[in-house]
């Protein structure tokens, strides 16, 4: 499964245009609670290129 997540974690990286900095498991799996059909939390920390940051106007993305 981890091999997925970070697949999955690239794929937002390039459809998004954002740097991941940190991610971590934030669900019952990381407590330690999971059931055998726990899905998976994923949290994570995030970037954009500076220009985005600096441009005005509104970037909502679907």
């Amino acid at each position: 499964m981890k091999t997925k997540i970070l697949e999955k974690l690239n794929e937002i990286e390039e459809k998004r245009g954002i740097e991941i900095l940190l991610a971590v498991d934030s669900g019952s799996r990381a407590w330690g609670f999971a059931s055998p059909d726990s899905d998976y939390d994923i949290r994570f920390i995030y970037r954009h290129e500076k220009d985005w940051y600096l441009s005005p106007g509104i970037r909502m993305k679907p």
